[in-house]
């Protein structure tokens, strides 16, 4: 038998025990407390960061805009038989005023073209040939392509570029036009056939987004004499002049050929293309630009072609 001291005794032990227990088994459990207390601060810790950040933009953050072309300024064309005068058609095909015949085209407002053909025939004295051909180029602005003028200055280059690289061609020289339009080259040179001693003229203008190409050639036939090429360069530049302002003047420029007039029928721009340049212009060359997509363009310059 146990004295009561002693059962005292025990029953004080096993008290300190089980309370070193009830401590030991509190401990994690504070400790997954104050865990979770930690993570929950810093997630919102995170979130207060990221609306500071952006406090004061109006919007969250999204893609960058796309970007965006200036308009072209010419949004149609003259009818190709129609850019020259009678009075100059008699000048430069005096036996073939209305011989005008119009090219083909699956959309006459981005491109266009015709061509005369004039025979003086002198019977055992020779004959007199000229041969002119008109072709109107347009290119519209694109976001894939680029602005409408930058695409024609394009075409422009390649069509200089071309006239003076024409095989078998002779006695080549070029010189700048003034007066018609924005850029203008002419390109002239000799060309031996069968027929006879051909000299060739070819005026490339560009005016805004709208390209312009003449070839003009005259030929002595059966012994006649051979055409003066000043005479046709002179004819060559009056009427890529007068085809250049059917241009402006069918976009409502007035007819003044340059590229700059504030007339604003027709076109797809605001009034003043260098001010509409100003005001919206975004990383472009226009560019289909494309004439509706035509970097195809009008007729190609041949010699074959011309005779």
């Amino acid at each position: 038998m146990h004295h009561p001291a002693q059962r005292d005794h025990r029953d004080q032990r096993a008290k300190r025990r089980g309370r070193a227990l009830v401590c030991a088994a509190a401990v994690p459990v504070m400790l997954v407390v104050a865990g979770c207390s930690s993570d929950s601060g810093s997630g919102d810790t995170a979130a207060d960061a990221t609306a500071t950040a952006t406090a004061g933009t109006g919007t969250a953050p999204s893609a960058s805009a796309s970007p965006t072309v200036q308009a072209a300024a010419y949004a149609k064309l003259p009818g190709p038989c129609a850019v020259l005068s009678k009075g100059t058609l008699t000048d430069l095909v005096p036996k073939g005023v209305k011989s005008g015949k119009e090219g083909a085209s699956d959309d006459t407002a981005s491109r266009g073209s015709c061509s005369w053909t004039s025979l003086d025939n002198n019977g055992v004295k020779g004959s007199q040939f000229r041969w002119l051909n008109v072709s109107l180029l347009r290119f519209d602005s694109s976001a894939t392509r680029g602005e409408g003028d930058k695409l024609a200055e394009q075409y422009y280059a390649k069509q200089v570029s071309e006239a003076q690289s024409v095989e078998g061609a002779k006695n080549t020289k070029s010189q700048p036009v003034a007066g018609a339009g924005d850029q203008a080259t002419l390109v002239r040179y000799d060309l031996k056939k069968k027929e006879g001693a051909f000299r060739q003229q070819t005026v490339v203008a560009r005016v805004e987004n709208v390209v312009v190409t003449l070839d003009y050639n005259g030929a002595g036939l059966a012994g006649e004499k051979t055409p003066s090429a000043d005479d046709l360069t002179k004819a060559a530049e009056k009427a890529v002049k007068e085809a250049v302002a059917a241009v402006s003047t069918v976009n409502g420029d007035g007819g003044s050929g340059t590229g700059s007039g504030s007339g604003t029928a027709g076109k797809s721009a605001s009034p003043s293309p260098s001010a509409s340049k100003q005001a919206s212009k975004s990383p472009s060359k226009s560019a289909s630009a494309s004439p509706s997509s035509s970097s195809s363009a009008s007729p190609k310059t041949s010699a074959a072609k011309k005779s």
